[in-house]
């Protein structure tokens, strides 16, 4: 299993390089190799897979720099797909497109670079872990595949949960005692059929097949990613399918790194697919300093995120293959009953490989230059995602959700295929904007092109938080909506035109643009809001807004003169009171804060109530 190339299959399967195009080899005398099979291409033995074959021809993507393969080279077949390797240790850890890791490679190579040819197995063989077996497993009970038969502390966030392969079953012949094992050590035994299996605590599993599940389940929980304009107008659900599309300088790699850090997923793996590589350095520096809170208690944030790592500066096949190799983990460890957030930043750089690729190989180009097949190719990647009940026991269930960064040249969002495609699959979409970004507006997500279709599965959860919170996340739409609407009057004929009642709804909408929905992500108290502080945010400013309306309708009704200046000079102290409100750090704790919000609120009520006496 941990052998880079299988002896015996030297002996069966050893072509010659018939010709060279960039990342794409063609090899000949390739009889009895299987598509999408792994092999090692010339004296360097570089790594490569099989995606075409005609005859005894095979064309090969080279997942390395090919110069210097001439032609005659011989070409080794492996036998076996393009796998990962799954088991404890991937936590915390970076790899590249086709998971090596770049740390072990760092140490063997003493440079910086990924020499040509290295080979470095994706977990620690050696490095010896506290198994714990599963209490309710015998000796001569039957298992099958998915079956959790031990626990391993993988990180203080992971219990890694030590699954059978998809495809085992049998009866328990015997399981290791509790102590210390590598993840080659086998711990289980089943007999099926007369014969005797053993199985260790890794397992390999394919990157281009989805881990099979048992149903895929309508998600229900939301995920949190701290961000008040997300939470509140765009949510997404665990398990859900999501796309950032953006111009550059936007901020879609902050809002993905907002996500994996401040997100309440159970696990995070973020893949650099083609985006620069000074943005997965950042990472590196700054997460392994963060903190995330579980239960009162703070643990280091890397102890939740796997890295893959196939930057603007890595081949560009492995690009293709890296986005794979990111869901497979994510899949593995939902299977272990997690909610997991994989982020892909950026779809777009994965699919300008797919295109390099597909000119390599003289197909017929589509759009932009885009192959014909790239619509479904997205598709096929984002069906992955979703809110499984897991196969084996006990009865578990887990999630994928998936979000993908997409960089349309220029920005142009309606033009760029990748985009489209993209939204004709995704369920959630946070358009950012040029303009807001230009006007240091983060996030930049536009409210006006953005879009939610989980609104109504995610009632009940907002509902949790408190019955009025639906209402006022459909009222705080229709204040932006009628903002847009009264700016393009405001611009024609100027503001003092405007009735009273509508010069408040432009102020308030102002303080829900800048106050509310503007967010530094760099700030100790506001670079996240829980979902608690986004709500009394909203209630404060919103009742605010009611009542003051409210107050302008009586005068006109009365014919009392009441102007929105007299309400603001008024009310002076309670406005600077809402525009606070995001100062407060939830560090103080949620009880402390409701208090002050609350008081907010009654401040407001009782100013109101004192307005209307006088």
């Amino acid at each position: 299993m941990f052998t880079t190339v299988e002896a015996n299959r030297q002996e069966q399967l050893c072509g010659s390089i018939y010709s060279v195009s960039g990342p794409v080899v063609v090899a000949e005398h390739m009889t009895g190799a299987a598509m999408y099979e792994l092999v090692r291409v010339g004296q360097e033995k570089l790594v490569g897979e099989i995606i075409q074959l005609e005859h005894d021809t095979a064309t090969i993507q080279c997942y390395e720099e090919t110069s210097g393969l001439t032609v005659g080279d011989p070409v080794v077949g492996t036998g076996k797909p393009l796998s990962v390797l799954l088991g404890p240790g991937l936590m915390t850890n970076i790899y590249d497109g086709i998971q090596r890791p770049l740390k072990d490679i760092s140490d063997t190579s003493g440079s910086v670079f990924i020499p040509r040819g290295v080979s470095a197995i994706a977990l620690d063989l050696d490095r010896q872990w506290p198994f714990v077996p599963n209490k309710d497993i015998k000796v001569g009970d039957p298992v099958v595949g998915g079956d959790i038969i031990g626990t391993i502390q993988e990180t203080t966030l992971i219990e890694h949960r030590v699954m059978l392969p998809p495809k085992a079953s049998g009866t328990v012949k015997w399981i290791a005692e509790a102590g210390s094992y590598a993840v080659r050590d086998k711990v289980i035994c089943i007999e099926f059929e007369g014969k005797d299996v053993e199985y260790p605590i890794v397992q390999e599993w394919p990157v281009r097949t989805p881990r099979p599940l048992v149903e895929k389940l309508p998600g229900h929980n939301p995920l949190i990613p701290g961000q008040r304009v997300l939470d509140c107008l765009f949510p997404v659900v665990q398990g859900g399918t999501c796309a950032i599309p953006g111009a550059f300088g936007c901020g879609k790699t902050v809002i993905s790194q907002a996500l994996s850090k401040y997100s309440n997923s159970d696990g995070i793996i973020y893949v650099g697919c083609g985006e620069r590589g000074n943005e997965m350095a950042e990472v590196l520096m700054e997460f392994p300093g963060l903190k995330v809170e579980r239960n009162g208690v703070e643990h280091p944030i890397m102890d939740r995120t796997c890295l893959v790592a196939n930057t603007s500066n890595m081949p560009v096949a492995a690009r293709e293959a890296s986005i794979y190799t990111g869901i497979t983990l994510s899949e593995y460890y939902r299977d272990m009953g997690y909610n997991i957030t994989m982020l892909a930043d950026s779809t777009s750089r994965w699919a300008e490989a797919l295109r390099e690729i597909s000119g390599r190989l003289a197909e017929m180009p589509a759009d932009s230059g885009f192959p014909a097949y790239l619509a479904s190719r997205l598709a096929s990647f984002y069906e992955r995602a979703g809110h499984v009940r897991c196969i084996g026991n006990p009865k578990r269930e887990g999630s994928v959700t998936v979000v993908g960064a997409v960089s349309p040249p220029g920005g142009d969002l309606a033009g760029d295929p990748v985009t489209s495609a993209t939204l004709q699959v995704v369920q959630v979409f946070w358009g950012l904007d040029k303009k807001l970004a230009q006007r240091k507006h983060f996030p930049s997500v536009s409210w006006t092109l953005s879009y939610s279709k989980y609104d109504d599965a995610l009632r009940p959860s907002f509902v949790r938080v408190d019955p009025d919170f639906p209402s006022l996340r459909v009222e705080v739409k229709q204040l932006l909506q009628e903002e847009q609407e009264l700016s393009e009057i405001v611009q024609l004929v100027g503001k003092d035109s405007l009735a009273e009642p509508d010069k408040l709804t432009l102020e308030v909408a102002r303080l829900v643009r800048e106050d509310f929905l503007q967010q530094n992500s760099y700030t100790p108290y506001d670079r996240v809001s829980p979902i608690w502080k986004t709500f009394w945010m909203l209630k404060n400013i919103l009742n605010f807004y009611d009542l003051g309306k409210r107050e302008l309708l009586d005068a006109q009704q009365t014919e009392k003169r009441v102007t929105y200046e007299s309400i603001a000079n008024y009310m002076a102290d309670e406005i600077q009171e809402l525009i606070n409100m995001k100062f407060m750090d939830p560090i103080e704790g949620q009880d402390a804060i409701v208090e002050k919000m609350k008081a907010i609120h009654e401040n407001i009520e009782n100013k109101f109530r004192s307005f209307t006496d006088s």
